[in-house]
């Protein structure tokens, strides 16, 4: 049997949207999302002309991946844009049907979230607001703000990622400025 997780706390700052202590940081670069966003060109210029800018980094407290246990952690997403589409998270589905919460706590953004029959969601994402992600709905947050985004998210630390539909198949939609504000638009990329 194993190992029982003992009850604990950690501090979340509030003031800067960060998490105290952890025990897993990472740190995804743009090279790792170039062909998550639509302009590729785009992300090679700036992957060249920056050094391979960090688009986020998150901090997490994962647990034995078993049903019952709980990660949780702090996503910090840059703001910035790969052509006219915002930074984004690479977004995923769960392998197993399990849902997640997003807290905002810092900046401001938007949560799409889709399915694999094609049903499509958003929602903002900004300090206090909470965001459900059900079950089998894939989900991405985008900074739409020019300052960092933050927020805190919570999961089943048995509903592993799966990153590799996104990859292959794209997000129905993307959130890009049009006119100096977002929009969310239809991916041309897009394959069911």
């Amino acid at each position: 049997m194993p190992d029982i997780v003992k009850p604990y706390s950690v501090d979340l700052d509030l003031s800067i949207g960060t998490l105290r202590s952890f025990n897993k940081k990472v740190e995804v670069k743009l090279s790792e999302l170039r062909e998550f966003f639509f302009n590729r060109e785009a992300a090679d210029n700036i992957i060249k002309k920056h050094n391979d800018p960090a688009v986020y980094v998150y901090f997490e407290n994962s647990h034995p991946h078993m049903r019952g246990e709980m990660n949780f952690g702090v996503t910090i997403l840059s703001p910035g844009k790969v052509g006219c589409e915002y930074n984004m998270t690479r977004g995923h589905y769960h392998s197993r049907r399990r849902g997640e919460v997003y807290v905002g706590l810092r900046g401001e953004g938007i949560v799409v979230m889709q399915t694999k029959d094609g049903m499509f969601f958003h929602s903002p994402i900004r300090r206090g607001k909470v965001v459900y992600v059900p079950p089998s709905w894939a989900h991405r947050t985008v900074n739409t703000c020019d300052r960092k985004l933050s927020f805190f998210y919570a999961y089943a630390s048995d509903a592993g990622h799966d990153y590799g539909t996104i990859r292959r198949k794209g997000f129905a939609k993307l959130v890009v400025e049009k006119c100096g504000k977002p929009k969310i638009i239809d991916n041309p990329r897009f394959t069911r």
